[in-house]
């Protein structure tokens, strides 16, 4: 739908993207939508052709593209599967891409070749069961001990949290002060004290892992910690602003895969004698979604764009993120009502969209927080 002058490189990378998706990723979606787990084969097949490294230099295993580059992935492969991509992206933005950002020279060598080439999977773990969009109000501690740190809490909802190889916890190491006192330690699977207590089952983005965990007198060594500093937490949140772009367009591109369902569905559905595609409201629903998912798409790229060329785009993510969660919650909607009583079985994709939407609203940072975010940008 949306027309931008991407180059030449990023059409061939579309091309490719979209056909990996609907090779390698399409026939394993209803296994792992029943099973509710996610294919981690995928994983090494997606580091093979470079794909979890778009954004990374090369000397990482990275091909040095830029955001706009990494959106054009995100939508393709959303589109086919907002769940998989869902625990595709956790891995990639949100576990490897604060180590490349923030990590010491030793860090990134020991997580960025292997996470890019899909040899290991990353998580991120901040939310716990009383704290949502309050990141600062968390309870886990990180406590000096014998020269490295002892971890104890509980977190929640955490993407690839049953099949992470490694995770990012962010804990308090100084209480005293609110937020700044968090610290991000990169804590590995196999460490003693770290434990999957459950796998939570979900309503929607069912072929994505999510998980409790639990740090008991879980033991790091001082260079598990993030950079070699404690504090710094809100600058430590600055890496999350690209993955708000990322669900931008990840939104908007469930909600066109909806679209295309619904337009081609359509004119071959007859009702009182004509096709639903010559009824003036079913007209007027796909034009109005189609209105705004080319906003929804407008915002994410203009968003990615600003990234990419070192420009500030706090706003413009926030934007990105909350407009294209609405997008994606009322275009799916629509597509189940033109599809009317097929549109609430499996049978048909629309009910999926359906439910994968709805979680676009609520995921790292719900739209109530963007809407604070924007405020203050636009000096409220």
């Amino acid at each position: 739908m949306l027309s931008y002058a991407f180059t030449d490189e990023q059409e061939d990378l579309r091309q490719m993207v979209r056909e990996f998706a609907q090779a390698e990723v399409e026939p394993l979606i209803e296994d792992a939508e029943r099973d509710e787990k996610f294919p981690v084969e995928i994983i090494p097949k997606l580091g093979e052709l470079g794909l979890l490294g778009i954004v990374f230099p090369e000397e990482y295993g990275g091909i040095g593209l830029d955001k706009i580059t990494e959106c054009i992935f995100v939508e393709e492969m959303a589109k086919v599967s907002a769940g998989i991509t869902a625990s595709v992206n956790a891995h990639a933005d949100l576990a490897a891409f604060p180590i490349y950002k923030f990590g010491s020279d030793e860090q990134k060598e020991k997580y960025l070749p292997r996470s890019i080439a899909g040899e290991i999977i990353g998580a991120y773990a901040i939310t716990e069961p009383n704290t949502g969009s309050d990141a600062a109000g968390l309870a886990t501690r990180a406590d000096k001990k014998n020269g490295g740190y002892v971890l104890n809490g509980r977190k929640n909802f955490i993407t690839n949290g049953t099949i992470c190889d490694y995770c990012l916890v962010a804990a308090y190491t100084d209480k005293s002060t609110r937020g700044e006192g968090i610290s991000v330690f990169i804590v590995d699977r196999d460490t003693p004290g770290f434990e999957v207590t459950r796998k939570l089952e979900k309503m929607g983005h069912r072929s994505s892992d999510t998980a409790e965990l639990v740090f008991e007198d879980c033991e790091v060594p001082e260079e598990s910690l993030l950079g070699g500093k404690e504090g710094a937490f809100t600058a430590r949140l600055e890496a999350l602003i690209p993955g708000r772009v990322s669900h931008g367009d990840k939104s908007a591109a469930i909600a066109e895969a909806a679209f295309e369902a619904a337009r081609q569905y359509a004119p071959e559905r007859e009702a009182f004698g004509r096709s639903l595609s010559k009824c003036q409201a079913v007209r007027f629903k796909l034009a109005d979604m189609a209105t705004r998912i080319e906003s929804a798409k407008a915002l994410a790229y203009k968003a990615a764009w600003l990234y990419s060329t070192g420009r500030p785009c706090v706003k413009e993510a926030s934007m990105a993120k909350f407009y294209s969660a609405e997008v994606a919650e009322y275009v799916t909607r629509e597509a189940v009502q033109i599809h009317g009583g097929y549109g609430y079985i499996v049978e048909y994709p629309v009910e999926r969209y359906y439910r994968d939407a709805k979680l676009a609203s609520i995921t790292e940072g719900t739209s109530e927080i963007q809407q604070l975010i924007i405020g203050k940008e636009i000096g409220l």
